[in-house]
Parts: C-alpha cells; sequence; structure tokens
C-alpha cells in the first residue's frame, strides 16, 4: 500500500511540474527560445569569452558600464552611526558614499576572534526587506525605527559573524529610482557592488575570499552580485532559482528591464558566476506559482553546462530542501565554510570524533 501512495505521489508530482512547465505565455516561451546569448556548451576558452561578451552587454543595458571606470574616485566618507560590542563580534552602523551624490546605510559585523584577516560575506534581504533583516534582533543597534527581522532568513547574517565572517548589509528592497537616468535594477547591483568595496577597506577582511548570499529578491541580487563582480569568491542564492517565463507571471516586474529578455534567461546569468561556487536552494514547499523545484533543475541543467565546460562541475549545486520560502541555513553555512574556509567543516568534524 506504501509504494503505491508513493507511485500515485510521484505521478501527480510529474504532472503538476509538466504543467508548469508549459504554462508560460506561448510569445514569452518564443523569447526565451530566441534570446541571442544563450549559452550552449564550448571549449573552455570560448565559455570565457562568452562571459566576458555577456557581462559586458549586460552592464551595457544596465547603463552601468561608464559608471564603473569612475567608482575608485568615490570616496567613501564614511560616517559612524553607532557601535556596539556583542561579546563574540562588533555591530557598527555606517552611512557611505554610493555616488557622487547619493548616500547609503549598511550595516558591518566584525568578529573579535584573532584570526585575521577573515571571509567576509555580503547578506541581501529580499523584498520587504531592510539592512537589518538578515540578523538576530540581539544584532540591532541604534536610534529610531526598526523593522522586526524575518524569521525566513533564518538570522542568516548574525550565525555568520558568530561563526567568524565579516558580514554587510544595506537595503535594495526599494522600489524607486533614486537618481536620474538609472535603472532601479542598477541601483540595487551599484548598492551591493559598494558593499564589497567597502569590505576591501576592512583590515580584518581577506579580499580574496568574499561571498554574498540572499533570499527571494535577495537570491536575485545574490545573482547578479556574482556574476557580474568576479570579486566575488563564492555565491549563495536561496529561493529565486527560476525561469523569466514563470517571472512573467504573479510576480513583481521589477526585476525585468528593457532588452535583457532578448538577449538571455536567468540560467545564463548564473553561468557567469562559473567557475566560481554557486550554491542555489529552492524549497519543496514552494508552490508551483511561486519558485517550483521542477523549473529550479531545468534551470540548473542549463547552469551545469558552462560548469563542466570549465571543468569545475563540483562547484555547482542546487541545494533542495524540505522547507519553504526561506534560508536552508545548515547548506548555506556548510557551502561558506566549504568554499571560503577551506573546508574547515572538516576539522570540525575531526575535532570533534577526537573527543568522543
Amino acid at each position: 500500500m506504501y509504494n503505491h501512495r508513493r507511485i500515485i505521489i510521484a505521478i501527480v508530482f510529474a504532472f503538476l511540474s509538466n504543467s508548469v512547465l508549459l504554462a508560460a505565455p506561448k510569445q514569452d516561451q518564443a523569447i526565451s527560445q530566441q534570446r541571442s546569448m544563450k549559452y550552449t556548451s564550448r571549449p573552455k576558452e570560448d565559455a570565457r569569452t562568452w562571459q566576458e561578451e555577456v557581462r559586458a552587454k549586460l552592464f551595457l543595458l544596465l547603463k552601468m558600464d561608464n559608471s564603473l571606470q569612475g567608482r575608485n574616485s568615490i570616496p567613501f566618507s564614511a560616517k559612524e552611526l553607532s557601535r556596539a560590542d556583542r561579546g563574540t563580534y562588533l555591530i557598527i552602523e555606517v552611512e557611505i558614499n554610493s555616488t557622487s551624490s547619493r548616500r547609503i546605510r549598511v550595516v558591518v559585523t566584525i568578529p573579535n576572534s584573532k584570526d585575521k584577516p577573515v571571509p567576509a560575506v555580503v547578506c541581501i534581504g529580499g523584498h520587504g526587506s531592510d539592512l537589518y533583516s538578515p540578523y538576530d534582533p540581539k544584532t540591532i543597534v541604534g536610534q529610531g525605527p526598526r523593522k522586526k527581522t524575518g524569521s525566513i532568513y533564518k538570522e542568516f547574517g548574525t550565525v555568520l559573524t558568530e561563526t567568524g565572517y565579516v558580514t554587510i548589509s544595506t537595503t535594495v528592497s526599494q522600489h524607486e529610482v533614486y537618481e536620474k537616468d538609472r535603472l532601479l535594477m542598477a541601483e540595487r547591483l551599484w548598492d551591493l557592488i559598494r558593499c564589497v568595496d567597502y569590505l576591501q577597506s576592512i583590515a580584518e577582511v581577506d579580499n580574496s575570499r568574499i561571498g554574498c548570499a540572499g533570499l527571494s529578491l535577495g537570491g536575485e541580487m545574490a545573482m547578479w552580485l556574482g556574476a557580474m563582480d568576479k570579486r566575488i569568491a563564492a555565491t549563495v542564492s536561496a529561493g529565486f532559482l527560476t525561469t523569466m517565463d514563470h517571472m512573467e507571471q504573479n510576480h513583481c516586474m521589477c526585476w525585468k528591464f528593457e532588452g535583457l529578455r532578448e538577449q538571455v534567461d536567468f540560467a545564463d546569468v548564473y553561468s557567469l558566476i562559473a567557475p566560481r561556487p554557486l550554491q542555489c536552494q529552492n524549497g519543496m514547499l514552494e508552490p508551483a506559482s511561486q519558485f517550483y523545484v521542477p523549473l529550479a533543475r531545468r534551470a540548473m541543467e542549463e547552469i551545469r553546462t558552462i560548469y563542466k565546460d570549465l571543468e569545475r562541475p563540483e562547484n555547482v549545486i542546487l541545494d533542495v530542501h524540505g522547507e519553504g520560502h526561506v534560508i536552508d541555513l545548515p547548506g548555506l553555512i556548510y557551502f561558506f565554510e566549504k568554499h571560503l574556509y577551506e573546508n574547515r567543516w572538516k576539522q570540525k568534524i575531526y575535532d570533534m570524533r577526537s573527543k568522543r
């Protein structure tokens, strides 16, 4: 009887998966099939050339190509707003220049351990979040109103800093464009790039071991940051891996900008991260209308192609966990311990076993 139930469940799941894959409007399917810069298997050097050409094209579409050249000439002019010692780490709120005419607030956590320099992670919230959302309420400092931290993030920013990472977070959930002739997605990405810039100015940070992680819109922005900023050594994109066809339905359209769909799909953007480590997380409890696992599997098959071509297939993983639209915290920590802390998790397991 139990086997019969498993077979019925498998059939229903397969039927629903096929229904979702066929549900996109025909016009949108045509656009995605015709995307002019879609990645297809090719020799290693040609794969790298493809990445550079696509990255340059996307910077052009984002209207960021000229901005990048003058980034180093923009001083941070950092103003510390608050600071607190939480015992194992410091938490600091800082205001910095994002552009020559716009300032942003960031939260930075720095471990009090003697092991320095250490890896760092850019922590990114989703829709409705702010710079405090990835943290435990005890981490938050400063004056004025504070939004509650979201349980969907599993307080991963606090857990990372308690584990020995420097972290940084800012707000990228806005839906208004702050500066003239800018794109929303470009402003969000630019602020995250400036977070990486700021991390590199912190003495405690190992600049060769900077990662990024986010959920939902944060997972989308982790994808963009990992793809467009080659300083990112490892990326966790949670609750976002899907297709553009699917995102055209029942989703906020803030992801879309002119020319994007004609060139690439999300799988192609993720492919710009290769061969650097990438973990995508999708929950089994995500409904078919959201970030559905069958769609994630289909997109991941496309992404795996370039990792194979660049001879690092082990560096990309789809973490399918048993929850819904949340961070898989154990998966995230394991991933960063492996790729930013040189398999420190293996030493921890050895130490635990040796004490038995």
